[in-house]
């Protein structure tokens, strides 16, 4: 009950000041931003018999989201630091809105591709601003803050996959798709009037591109711990990748689940995620990243090696609850890194790491699709597990921020 009251008093503590309506209007944009993106892993089944897709091509298309969201973190974050986080913010959601519409009206799979493509480079420049904005505005609390933020993607992603996938079956699932247009829009709205014109100070190390400026921002990410903790990141987030890009399918297909029990399984990841968030935000605040990753990641191997065994029901929905302790990891380490980066280059410096790490890991879709289309789905989860071991017992040489 300790811990609990804890938590509750940090998450009430981010709403004062007057600082409510901007945390609920960037919680609100990353709802949409990972809602929709994680709608693609439920409607994949559709996708493949729209376009006649292999699971190979289904991970292809996958990868091809997060290569193009993990292409314009850098930029991202450039823009954020010159420009300011509200423009971006907002710049993002009109691209996401634009693009999603598209792909809701493919009329072909290399429409589906391209679209898929520029949809997640429109929506690669709310994730490095997001991170900046609330770091400024909750110096103090900047885990909490961005853990609550946080678990609004995780809504998103119980919200939007469940309300696609029912729109899908009842009409068509282009309309699952379409649903996030007016929703961008409204968003885009509520960011330009809530967030301050600029979070940061109006003093940046990168006003222009330079041998100086990249020297700089070289040596502060290269910094042994911000090394460690990227690392870590890189083999966090190409598990995350593979595990919700396949997850639905791979319940379908292996577990032989009815498509709206796979879909409500899949919510149920995220749904436990919005309390893994915040808890795992609040942990970092309080006890630091070396006590509670290696806890998290921990809890992950063993539920990846537990959902490739079991086969009953309630065994798979106990396995689902123990692997939602891999949405905490995020929280942990990206709040470590963001922390630890000086204030006059945290955007470009972020969006750097966060290229780094989202381009490498969006490789895992497409590796675990050609893995599963040769008959090793169940192997591919125990492959997952063995890199959530090594995430949890690396962690442990983690300093203190």
């Amino acid at each position: 009950m300790g811990d609990t009251a804890t938590v509750e008093e940090r998450v009430r503590a981010v709403w004062n000041d007057g600082r409510s309506r901007t945390l609920v209007a960037i919680a609100g944009g990353w709802f949409l931003s990972m809602g929709v993106r994680l709608t693609y892993p439920v409607l994949l089944p559709n996708l493949r018999e729209a376009y006649g897709l292999s699971l190979t091509a289904a991970g292809f298309l996958l990868s091809l989201l997060w290569m193009a969201y993990a292409v314009g973190q850098l930029p991202g974050g450039i823009l954020a630091d010159k420009f300011g986080e509200r423009r971006i913010l907002v710049i993002s959601t009109v691209i996401s809105a634009v693009t999603i519409a598209f792909v809701a009206a493919a009329t072909s799979a290399p429409i589906l591709f391209g679209a898929t493509t520029l949809f997640g480079l429109g929506t690669a420049l709310y994730g490095v601003s997001r991170f900046t904005a609330l770091s400024e505005i909750y110096p103090d609390k900047d885990g909490s803050a961005i853990g609550v933020t946080m678990a609004a993607g995780e809504a998103g992603n119980v919200v939007m996959p469940a309300i696609a996938g029912v729109v899908a079956a009842a009409i068509a699932w282009q309309l699952g798709f379409g649903i996030a247009v007016p929703l961008f829009a409204l968003v885009g709205v509520s960011l330009w009037l809530f967030v301050p014109e600029r979070a940061a100070d109006d003093e940046s190390a990168i006003d222009s591109i330079s041998v100086d400026a990249a020297r700089y921002i070289f040596e502060e990410i290269s910094r042994p711990a911000i090394l460690l903790v990227g690392l870590l990141q890189i083999l966090g987030y190409s598990i995350w990748q593979a595990f919700t890009g396949f997850y639905p399918t791979y319940l379908i297909e292996v577990k032989e689940f009815s498509p709206s029990t796979a879909a409500g399984l899949f919510a149920l990841f995220f749904a436990t995620g919005i309390l893994v968030q915040p808890l795992s935000g609040n942990a970092y605040d309080r006890i630091g990243l070396n006590r509670i990753l290696p806890v998290l990641m921990g809890l992950t191997a063993v539920g990846m090696v537990a959902v490739s065994f079991v086969q009953s029901f309630w065994a798979v929905v106990a396995a689902t609850a123990v692997l939602s302790s891999l949405l905490g990891q995020a929280t942990v380490t990206l709040s470590y890194i963001t922390a630890a980066l000086p204030r006059d280059m945290r955007g470009t410096g972020l969006g750097a790491i966060r290229t780094v790490y989202m381009g490498l890991g969006a490789a895992s879709p497409l590796l675990f699709g050609a893995f599963a289309d040769r008959g090793f789905f169940d192997e591919g989860f125990l492959v997952l597990a063995v890199v959530a071991a090594a995430v949890s017992l690396l962690s442990l040489r983690i300093p203190d921020r």
